[in-house]
């Protein structure tokens, strides 16, 4: 991104449904991290106002490794697992891992995968918490890997295969809202006209959520965006409007019928919200 002009929109997703909770534009220069506090103070509130009973857990990379967010989340009792990056006090807590991890490799020709779990401290904490360390090697090297975490009852394997690498489910939505929704078209003079243009893309992304929530039960049910675009709605019709109602007369060879026939039966059956 050198000699561009730029943004780095901040984006937040539901973990289990992918369902966006914020889509925040900010400068090109600003850090990961740059807004999350607020953005998260505000979620979590709602999130607690919905469902009070509910255990909220926060994941992300290392850019929102950062002392404000844990304490945070901390303050809020809300679990975390965020990626830390790599530095020479946290790979000398894991050298234990190395070699073991490398003579398994070599005797058995396969990658292999130690993990462990320690306290550690950072000169911008607190205090200490706990970090997992996962050791790999494979053909191609060694490769060590850092999530800190106030999960304490789960094993570091647990904590990292489990829970921390599904934040890569973000990514996909991201791609979805970006590449297949263009969100990236972000052209106006303005940075507030920006801003709303990237509501708007984030809003056509929602409607298409709402479309594939309800194709539950056909092949569509775990569709892409793009999928869902040139499967259900890049579809040639004929439009007929009369005085009570309008009337789409689809192609009679028109493959995805069903899936077409089983959403529209399924969205004319939910209750109108005033």
């Amino acid at each position: 991104y050198y000699d561009q002009h730029m943004y780095h929109p901040l984006l937040a997703f539901d973990g289990v449904t992918g369902f966006p909770l914020a889509a925040v534009l900010r400068p090109g220069n600003a850090h990961a991290s740059t807004g999350a506090v607020g953005i998260l103070k505000r979620l979590i509130r709602r999130l607690k106002q919905a469902y009070p009973e509910a255990t909220i857990l926060f994941r992300g990379d290392a850019g929102f490794a950062v002392p404000d967010i844990y304490d945070l989340l901390e303050s809020e009792k809300v679990l975390y697992t965020i990626g830390l990056i790599t530095n020479k006090l946290l790979r000398n807590n894991v050298e234990c891992l190395s070699q073991p991890a490398k003579l398994k490799f070599d005797q058995f020709d396969e990658k292999q995968r130690l993990f462990t779990s320690f306290q550690y401290r950072a000169k911008s904490w607190k205090r200490s918490r706990r970090v997992v360390g996962k050791v790999e090697q494979s053909s191609d090297g060694s490769n060590t890997r850092f999530v800190v975490s106030n999960i304490l009852m789960a094993s570091p394997d647990q904590i990292y295969d489990d829970i921390y690498v599904r934040r890569c489910e973000a990514e996909n939505r991201i791609k979805e809202l970006k590449l297949y929704l263009k969100a990236d078209r972000l052209s106006c003079s303005r940075f507030k006209a920006n801003q709303f243009r990237l509501l708007l893309h984030t809003f056509a992304f929602v409607l298409l959520w709402h479309l594939r929530k309800n194709l539950v039960g056909t092949e569509l049910a775990t569709a892409t965006v793009e999928t869902l675009r040139l499967k259900l709605l890049k579809v040639g019709a004929l439009v007929t409007q009369s005085v009570r109602r309008v009337l789409f007369t689809m192609p009679r060879a028109y493959p995805y019928q069903t899936q077409f026939a089983a959403a529209l039966n399924n969205i004319q059956n939910m209750p109108l919200r005033c």
